[in-house]
């Protein structure tokens, strides 16, 4: 199973530049040794399970929450596939074949 997780989730509370505490995130999920592509608007994860990537998104709330945020806006999208695994560069890859 491939579950591909693309979230951003930054504090509403803390002014204008908010990276320090998107970086905090960042880190949360590189140390959490998923798959996972940062991008401009959002960052993409990838695990076996659901439950994984939910959980990563919970213990990404709580870390801003321990950090003094006292609102956190955040926004998920899902793609699941029970059939397939690996599609964080195998998706890119197939466009780009077909782009050429």
């Amino acid at each position: 199973m491939s579950v591909l997780l693309e979230f951003s989730m930054f504090p509403t509370d803390k002014g204008e530049s908010v990276s320090p505490y998107v970086s905090q995130v960042i880190g949360l999920i590189r140390d959490s040794g998923v798959s996972y592509q940062l991008t401009p608007m959002g960052t993409v994860i990838e695990t076996t399970e659901l439950g994984e990537a939910l959980a990563i998104v919970e213990q990404a709330a709580q870390l801003l929450g321990d950090s003094g945020c006292q609102r956190v806006y955040s926004s998920i999208k899902l793609d699941i596939r029970a059939d397939k695994d690996g599609r964080l560069g195998q998706k890119i890859r197939s466009v780009e074949e077909k782009i050429g």
